[in-house]
Parts: C-alpha cells; sequence; structure tokens
C-alpha cells in the first residue's frame, strides 16, 4: 500500500503582472487561467546575475523531460536601471538562449506579490493553480525534479493536469557575423580573435575587424574537444608558448587554442560547476570550475575571473594546476589580503605591469590586485558596493560605474572600462586618480582591445552584434552625471533584536546531511559593518538573532546560507547528495513598528 500524499499549504498564487509584457509568446498575453491544468514554474531572475544564469542551465533537462505537464516562466524583474529596458530584456532572452516565456516585470510588481528577496527565485504553482514551494538560489534541479514528478501523478489521479503543447513560440533568428560577442584578443600574426558567446563559437576576424577568417567551433552547445564544442564562450588570453587560453564559461571549464595548428584542447574544469566544500586547488582537469569569465597572464601565471563564485583563482600551465587566489566566496566589496577580500561577479581582467586590473560587475567597481610582501592583496580603485551605481566621471573616490564587464590596459599606464550597462567607455588613470568617459553611444560593451600600432581602440557592442573601431581620443566626453541605487525596495525593521530566519526543507525522500558534522551553515555580516552590533559571523543554526546597532538608520544585511542533503533510502549504500545555498543581500531600513523577524526561503514555504 502507498504513503498517502503529503498535505501541502494551500496558497492561491497571484496573478502574473508586468509593465514589460511578454516574450517568447508569439504576441500573446499569458495569466494563470491560461495555464491551469499545467504545472508552472516560476524564475525570478535578473540578467546581470551569473547565480541566475547557473539556474536557466540547471532548468534545460527538466524543461525539455516535462515539456508536455511543466511551463516553465522567467519573470524578468531588474537590479539595474539598464536591465528595466525593455530592448535590454529582449537581447538577453536571445542571449543566453531562454526557451520558455518571459514577463518583463520592470517595476517588480509580481516580484513583490510573490515577496520574493532574492535573484534567482523559484516558485512552484499546482495544477489548480496554487503555490506549493519556493526555492532560492542555486542547486535545486533534483528537488524540483521529483516535486513536478509528484505532482504529475496526484493531478493525472484527480483529473486536473492537462497535456499538450506549452506557450512558447520561439523567435525569428537574425542573420549576422557575430551574435552578442563576449571578449576579444588581437592576435600576434594579425587579425583578431572573438568569442562569439551565443553561437557558441570563437571567430578569428581579419585586421579590419570585421572580416571572417574561419570560424572555430560546430556552433552546437557542448564539451568536446574533436569535433569542437565549446557553451557560452567569453575571456581570451594569450599564454607565453603562443596558444589561447578560452574561458568557457557555461561548460565551467578552460579550453586551450592553438592557432597555428587549430587544435582545441580542454586544460582546466571537470565539465561540473564547483560547489562549497569542494577542492579549491589540485591537478587542473580534476578541479571544478564556476563560471570563468575572463582570463588574463599576470605574475608567472593565468588568472581567472571565477564569476561563479565571486573569486580570482589562477592556472599554471608548467605544473597543469589550479589554485584559488583571491576572495572567499562571499559577494560583496571588500579590500585587503587576497585571500580576505570580497568579491562581486568578476567578469573582466587586464594585466598592466604590477597590477591585475579586475571589473567587478556586481559592486559596479573597477578594483586591482598587486603583490604584497609574499603574497598579494586586493585594492578598489572606483566603486562603492553591491547597490550603488551611476554614471558619474571625476575623483575615483565618488566616480560611479553601473555592471562594467571589461578592463582594458592602455599605453599611457591608465585603464579603459568597458561600463557596459553605460553603454560607454570610460577610463581611469592611477596619476591623477580620475575617471573620464572616453565614448558614449555604445550597446552593451563588454570588451575592448587595442589595434596595434594605431592609437585605436576596438569595442566588443555585444548588443550590436560587432566590433566597433575608435580613436582613442586625447579629452574626455562630458556626460551628465547620474547616480542610481537598487530598484529593491527596502525592508523595514524594527530597532534592536530582529530574528533572521532561514526557512530550509529537505525535498521528499531526502534528508539533512549529519554524517559529519552540521548539514547547515549561516553567515551573516552587513554593510555598513556598524549596521550589526551583535550576531554577524558563522555558524550551523540557520535562526539567527541580531541586534542593530543605536543610530545606524538603514544598511545592507549579507545572509549566504547553505543546507547539504542526501537521499534517504536505506536500501542505498551510495545516496546521491546535494547542496543548496544562497546569498541574499537584504537592504533594510530601520523604523519603529517595523519587522521583527526576516524570513529568507532557501527551500520550501513560510508557514
Amino acid at each position: 500500500m502507498s504513503a498517502p500524499t503529503p498535505r501541502r499549504p494551500r496558497v492561491r498564487a497571484p496573478e502574473l503582472v508586468g509593465k514589460g509584457g511578454w516574450l517568447n509568446t508569439g504576441g500573446k498575453e499569458l495569466d494563470l487561467a491560461a495555464l491551469r491544468g499545467r504545472i508552472v514554474i516560476l524564475d525570478f531572475w535578473t540578467f546581470c546575475c551569473v547565480n541566475c544564469l547557473h539556474v536557466l542551465d540547471e532548468l534545460r533537462e527538466l524543461e525539455e523531460k516535462h515539456r508536455d505537464t511543466t511551463v516553465i516562466i522567467g519573470v524578468h524583474s531588474p537590479k539595474f536601471v539598464h536591465e528595466a529596458e525593455h530592448r535590454a530584456v529582449v537581447d538577453a532572452v536571445e542571449r543566453y538562449g531562454v526557451h520558455h516565456p518571459v514577463l518583463d516585470d520592470p517595476e517588480l510588481a509580481t516580484w513583490k506579490q510573490y515577496a520574493v528577496r532574492a535573484w534567482p527565485t523559484l516558485v512552484v504553482i499546482d495544477p489548480e493553480g496554487y503555490v506549493v514551494a519556493q526555492h532560492a538560489g542555486e542547486g535545486h534541479a533534483h528537488a524540483l525534479e521529483a516535486l513536478v514528478g509528484e505532482l504529475e501523478a496526484e493531478h493525472a489521479a484527480k483529473g486536473t493536469l492537462r497535456r499538450g503543447d506549452g506557450p512558447y513560440v520561439a523567435p525569428e533568428p537574425v542573420a549576422t557575423d557575430l551574435r552578442f560577442p563576449g571578449k576579444a584578443l588581437a592576435l600576434p600574426e594579425g587579425g583578431f580573435l572573438v568569442s562569439d558567446t551565443t553561437r557558441h563559437q570563437l571567430v578569428e576576424l581579419a585586421e579590419d575587424g570585421e572580416s571572417v577568417v574561419r570560424r572555430i567551433g560546430t556552433g552546437e552547445r557542448g564539451l568536446a574537444d574533436d569535433p569542437v564544442r565549446f557553451s557560452e564562450p567569453q575571456g581570451l588570453a594569450l599564454l607565453p608558448d603562443g596558444r589561447v587560453i578560452v574561458a568557457d564559461t557555461v561548460n565551467h571549464a578552460l579550453r586551450a587554442y592553438d592557432p597555428r595548428t587549430g587544435e582545441v584542447t580542454t586544460v582546466a574544469g571537470t565539465g561540473r560547476q564547483w560547489w562549497q566544500g569542494a577542492a579549491t586547488s589540485g591537478p587542473a582537469r580534476e578541479v571544478a570550475l564556476s563560471s570563468p569569465w575572463d582570463v588574463a597572464w599576470f605574475a608567472d601565471r593565468l588568472w581567472i575571473a571565477m564569476a561563479g563564485v565571486h573569486q580570482l583563482w589562477t592556472y599554471d600551465p608548467a605544473t597543469e594546476t589550479v589554485e584559488a587566489a583571491a576572495g572567499t566566496t562571499n559577494e560583496g566589496l571588500v579590500d585587503g589580503p587576497a585571500r580576505e577580500a570580497w568579491f562581486a561577479q568578476p567578469s573582466g581582467l587586464a594585466a598592466a605591469g604590477d597590477r591585475l586590473w579586475v571589473a567587478d560587475s556586481e559592486t559596479s567597481a573597477l578594483r586591482y590586485v598587486e603583490r604584497d610582501g609574499d603574497g598579494f592583496a586586493v585594492r578598489t580603485a572606483a566603486g562603492t558596493g553591491l547597490f550603488d551605481f551611476g554614471h558619474r566621471d571625476g575623483d575615483a573616490g565618488q566616480a560611479l560605474f553601473q555592471h562594467p564587464l571589461g578592463v582594458t590596459a592602455l599605453p599611457d599606464g591608465s585603464v579603459a572600462v568597458s561600463d557596459t550597462y553605460n553603454h560607454a567607455l570610460r577610463r581611469y588613470d592611477p596619476a591623477t586618480g580620475e575617471v573620464g568617459t572616453l565614448a558614449t553611444d555604445l550597446r552593451e560593451p563588454s570588451d575592448a582591445v587595442l589595434v596595434p600600432d594605431s592609437g585605436e581602440i576596438l569595442v566588443v557592442e555585444s548588443a550590436r552584434h560587432r566590433l566597433t573601431r575608435l580613436r582613442l581620443p586625447e579629452e574626455a566626453v562630458r556626460v551628465e552625471s547620474v547616480a542610481h541605487r537598487t530598484r529593491r525596495e527596502a525592508t523595514e525593521v524594527a530597532p534592536g533584536e530582529l530574528l533572521l530566519d532561514v526557512l530550509f526543507e529537505a525535498p521528499a525522500g531526502q534528508k539533512l546531511d549529519t554524517r559529519y558534522g552540521p548539514s547547515t551553515r549561516l553567515l551573516v555580516s552587513s554593510t555598513p559593518p556598524e549596521l550589526l552590533a551583535e550576531g554577524s559571523g558563522a555558524g550551523a543554526d540557520l535562526s539567527r538573532r541580531v541586534v542593530l546597532a543605536d543610530g545606524v538608520a538603514e544598511g545592507v544585511l549579507h545572509v549566504s546560507a547553505m543546507a547539504a542533503s542526501c537521499d534517504d533510502d536505506p536500501e542505498n549504500e551510495y545516496p546521491a547528495c546535494h547542496m543548496h545555498q544562497q546569498d541574499w543581500g537584504v537592504p533594510v531600513r530601520v523604523v519603529p513598528g517595523g519587522a521583527e523577524r526576516l524570513p529568507l526561503v532557501l527551500a520550501g514555504l513560510d508557514g
């Protein structure tokens, strides 16, 4: 006799509303009534967020396997001002291969209705229109697979499951030589190599930066050396031996391309994503990576912008080893010794003399690494944190960028910043400490490369699908200053004691893995640090009482939670185990009468 299906909370799903309308539906409007009878998974995402991109890839297999019963709907909920532009959302849906309907919600209307607090968040709605689960962060594909199977069986028996084709309608393809290119590199023998990211290829261009010489890769997503397949490649860097290292981002791997022979080999990564607790050093082919976004040769090794875990790693081709070199995996802007520093999705690297420049995209900051005694230290040239951004020139201490993805060393010792969401090429001069604007009216520039012996620079205009040649100007362009903060509303909390309550329910058929000690971990900090009088630091309990300091009216609570669960079947000698993790940056405002409890759902529902 089978066990009865457990009763779930009955919470009616709010309607789906977004001022930007619907994408990937052939022009049709969708509502929950039209989706009744289907299992619906809402994916709250924003295209700047690498964790959201990870979830897009996690969902691909489930989306295909359950296409006749399950509809995934992306709810695009912007962090940056640029992400609220409808055209930018249209581009992102194509850029990242989103093959399901997307609701463009620039004013966060549906985000607020579902009380979402983090990117990414997944909400499951059953065929009768009730919310049955919520998951924040990555690593939930196995739980969703099990839940979808349960819902299919339950609602098929009740007669409330409707099978058939979903509402997805593919947009018409557009013919261009490049499609959302990511990074570019000047080749020693002339010409340029470009990562043609959305088409999963490398493209060699002639010296004019336009004519296609050859393509490397089949154009099909995958991880293979023969025939060559990439998956959304990004950064490119020359090794001293003449090979080009490719940051094969969605494959979580480094590939080596030899321009002399055309051969491609995999030199680092396992093809699987790195998770907390995995090795952070060792033989390069045996250590998992996480969304390597750019690469650069510096200090006799290759440095890797490991966007997926907010770190910098290194690869030594002589020993064929990798190692985490800077960053703690916590997301934020903290300077200091390299291994104690915090980054937020580092996405661009450029070596110049004794500094490695870093475009730290989610903090909208320009950072750098330099030697410090026997090790390295991280400093910030411009930028303030996760939630402040804009377009402001002048003294670097008050200058603002908006999600820069690229940085380029210039001949005079300054650096050019591909200020992606400001559609601009900016310049920082270490000699004067000033930030200026070199060019505007670029469309999502993601990198730039100097044209040898010309005084010109080629800018990768990613959303215009081309490389644009510019003369390096002698004077900066005058731009009206503008400053922004994230569009998310601050949560009002009461002064004094606050309960941080991270909710986690192990998926059906699993239990918390306590074989080697505590199966959960909670790390709490704040910006500014003075916001928390008590309660910061690490611990095993997912609930914690913190004390907000007197005299600090607002700030951001940084909460990082992890939970490990394993299959709960005594007959299975080797149960599969899974890691669930999420980082929240919650803007808070301290007001009398505010909330005394802050619930954060990792997996489950807040009762």
